[in-house]
């Protein structure tokens, strides 16, 4: 049987509707000039030659891309931004412990706000204690019997836990009774550990402040109320941490600075502290620089997840500033783009900062690293 030929009028028709007007194909030009470029695995050798690749791909990995180049932009810009580092989540269960200590050794960084919980696990294995390969799906009821804490897919001693509560009680009993902030207390802190891939004791060596706003609401604020107990029991008289200090020393920082940026990785409370930082005391410059990971999205209208541009609303983002998002997990995403930064030597003539802190003032140098 012959088949009919294929009648292809429709398609002519449809053709023919197309209007390539002199304005269309300027437009078309101005948008279709750089093409998306498959990833050729045969050249890459490294970190850097991947995310390099990405920034001609697609999706998240075009984003993740972005984000490195912003972070480069920090590390070479000749006016030296003065850049903070907001950390959240399971990071240290996660395995990014020496990845963050990396950045402040390296001189990637220049100050920190963090949630507790980060600190203390990083205190916690600081002391020898380890995080474990776990399952989500383990029997939870079992673990509590056991002493074990799940963190997703990690366990840890809570044993440990407790020995660690003991040892902060135990560090508090020997500070002077005055007004800490907890720049003051983290420093004083990590001067008592000996390990260089803490985050705490990194910093500490490195003068790189460290903040926690929300210091209470961890096993360090466990520890500090461990401590006032024994202090009210045995009519010791006690220190304060006091976190309006916390705000004036880092509204400081910004003031001292020519520029600022800023690297949320997770959101919550140090992402919003950086923000407001920004704000605290001067309104109008903002951070010139900006970039985060995030696994969460605007729409549900929390700050984890909001924007980089809703942040300009506030004046906490410049309207000039560079900055990029990617969606992504902290644990995948961090060690690339660190990994890039660190591999293209982005940090080798970049000047270290030094604080000299007093009474409510702040002097900051910069020495050649």
């Amino acid at each position: 049987m012959l088949l009919s030929k294929p009648d292809f009028k429709f398609f002519k028709q449809k053709s023919e509707t197309i209007d390539l007007s002199p304005q269309i194909i300027e437009g078309r030009k101005r948008l279709l000039k750089e093409p998306v470029e498959p990833v050729d695995l045969g050249r890459v050798k490294s970190i850097g030659d991947l995310v390099d690749a990405w920034k001609s791909g697609g999706i998240q990995s075009r984003s993740l891309a972005e984000c490195a180049i912003v972070y480069e932009n920090m590390l070479t810009d000749k006016d030296r931004p003065t850049i903070f580092l907001g950390l959240s989540g399971a990071l240290i269960a996660g395995g990014l412990r020496k990845v963050i200590s990396t950045l402040v050794r390296k001189g990637l960084v220049d100050a920190i706000v963090s949630t507790g919980a980060i600190l203390y696990q990083d205190y916690y294995t600081a002391l020898g204690y380890r995080h474990y390969k776990g399952t989500p799906n383990a029997d939870d009821e079992k673990l509590h019997d056991l002493y074990i804490d799940r963190i997703y897919d990690a366990y840890v001693d809570e044993v440990g836990f407790v020995e660690c509560d003991d040892r902060i009680s135990e560090f508090c009993s020997n500070l002077k009774p005055k007004r800490y902030s907890t720049r003051e207390f983290l420093f004083k802190l990590g001067l008592t550990l000996n390990d260089k891939d803490s985050i705490l004791y990194s910093a500490s060596k490195a003068g790189i402040p460290i903040f926690c706003p929300a210091i209470a609401d961890s096993s360090i604020g466990i520890g500090l109320a461990g401590y006032y107990r024994w202090a009210n029991d045995n009519k010791v008289r006690t220190f304060t941490i006091d976190t309006l200090k916390d705000n004036v020393e880092i509204a400081q920082i910004v003031l001292a600075s020519k520029k600022t940026a800023a690297i949320y990785v997770g959101g919550g409370v140090p992402k919003n502290y950086i923000n407001d930082a920004a704000v605290m005391l001067d309104y109008t410059k903002g951070h010139a620089y900006a970039f985060q990971i995030t696994a969460d999205a605007p729409h549900w209208g929390g700050l984890t997840g909001s924007t980089l541009d809703e942040a300009k609303s506030w004046g906490k983002v410049s309207k000039a500033a560079t900055r990029a998002t990617v969606y992504a997990e902290a644990t995948i995403a961090l060690p690339l783009i660190v990994g890039y930064v660190l591999q293209k030597c982005l940090a080798k003539n970049r000047s270290r900062v030094r604080y000299s802190w007093g009474e409510g003032t702040l002097t900051m140098r910069h020495k050649n690293a």
